[in-house]
């Protein structure tokens, strides 16, 4: 008998990764998958669709019947139905407290973000802090980042130039705000840099250019510091925004120069 299941993701891998994790099978062992919604971004993450696809399989005819249910003493219903009984409703939790002393420029942006969050759908906790240049960071934290963060950190650019804007534009001084969620920033860096390691690596193998995916301006800037340094390679970028993308381009080794030299004579 063939069967269908439906799952969402991100993207149609991670919708097909999940259909799979649920049936227990390998893409293998599926008889088809067929992507019935494609995914869409949304701006700022409202909007926002994950992909849905169907994957077919084909399941037994017979599926065994279900034990019938063992019957259960007074005393064992009883102590069911207490278990189930609601219990009593808990107070909602406190809002995280404001320092007393916070300076303007911070209480600025702990009411935009706070804002815009909202707006947004998302609870998260705001942390606000200096840098050592005289920027500012902030970090976010809470239980649906994955919405605040968006593909490779696209919404998360976004809050973060809004949020830069919105403070910025009637200040004498410009203040650097860096915006950041559960540590997602630094994580990415980890990543970019061995990403261009392993370019390199590549370039110097097959002696050619290696070209990485479209990144923003931050992102090849990781790359190209990553690389700055690294012996056999040189880095450059090409192309339009938003297309536009570092090149690890491979650099022939100077030869020695083994002519013989003149004496000098005294």
């Amino acid at each position: 008998m063939i069967k269908y299941l439906e799952k969402s993701g991100r993207t149609r891998e991670e919708a097909l990764a999940a259909a799979l994790a649920e049936l227990g099978m390998s893409e293998e062992e599926i008889l088809g998958s067929e992507l019935v919604e494609l995914p869409k971004s949304g701006f700022l993450g409202i909007g926002a669709k994950p992909a849905v696809i169907r994957v077919s399989y084909e399941a037994p005819d017979e599926e065994a019947a279900p034990a019938p249910a063992p019957v259960k003493s007074e005393k064992q219903q009883s102590a069911e139905h207490a278990a189930k009984a609601p219990a009593a409703e808990e107070a909602p939790a406190a809002p995280a407290a404001v320092p007393v002393d916070e300076p303007a420029s911070y209480a600025e942006i702990r009411a935009f973000l706070s804002g815009l969050l909202e707006r947004m759908g998302v609870k998260a906790d705001i942390e606000i802090s200096p840098r050592d240049n005289g920027g500012v960071n902030v970090n976010l934290t809470g239980s649906a980042m994955g919405a605040i963060i968006g593909r490779r950190g696209e919404t998360l650019d976004a809050i973060q130039h809004l949020t830069n804007y919105v403070v910025n534009k009637n200040s004498d001084k410009h203040l650097h705000i860096s915006v950041d969620a559960e540590a997602y920033r630094s994580k990415r860096e980890e990543s970019l840099t061995r990403l261009a390691e392993k370019m390199a690596e590549k370039a110097i193998k097959y002696k050619r250019a290696m070209a990485l995916e479209p990144m923003n301006s931050y992102e090849r800037h990781v790359i190209h510091t990553a690389l700055q340094n690294y012996e056999g390679v040189t880095t450059s970028s090409t192309g339009v925004e938003p297309n536009r993308r570092v090149v690890v381009s491979y650099v022939k080794p100077e030869k020695p120069d083994n002519k013989p030299k003149s004496r000098e004579w005294a």
